[in-house]
């Protein structure tokens, strides 16, 4: 039973879904001297649902040593984290802030994945610097 397409429309009335852009990791490309640089499909329109992190997902978190603002987004699709034997970084998710550019996330961790079952998954995704935006900030303050 897909518990999340049950609830999911009343937590929308108090908690409203938004329109965020994911963009999978596909790996990385490797440069003549050896740097790597991730790699990223095309980005998609999906809905999601933020949410704070409960306390169940903090103690998930904690063995991970992440740093930095959190949050749990529930996301309708298969989204992943880290995963080494397929040599992938996190997928990216852009969040609607009121910025052109909006904030950039990192899936850190798939918390829940019923992705085969019910077709959605619960991820933990931490800020990170947005290169749209990180230039013009950088010289903002000399």
């Amino acid at each position: 039973m897909n518990l999340h397409g049950v609830v999911g429309p009343c937590v929308a009335a108090v908690n409203p879904w938004l329109t965020v852009t994911l963009a999978a990791s596909t790996g990385y490309t490797t440069a003549p001297d050896g740097r790597r640089t991730p790699a990223y499909a095309e980005p998609v329109p999906v809905l999601a649902q933020v949410q704070a992190l409960t306390l169940r997902d903090l103690l998930q978190l904690d063995g991970l040593n992440l740093q930095g603002e959190r949050r749990a987004l529930y996301l309708n699709g298969n989204w992943q984290g880290v995963l080494r034997p397929e040599v992938k970084g996190g997928d990216l998710v852009t969040l609607p802030d009121g910025s052109d550019s909006g904030s950039l996330w990192l899936v850190a961790l798939v918390l829940e994945n019923w992705w085969l079952t019910d077709g959605w998954c619960k991820c933990a995704v931490t800020r990170q610097l947005n290169p749209a935006t990180e230039h013009a900030s950088s010289h903002a303050h000399p």
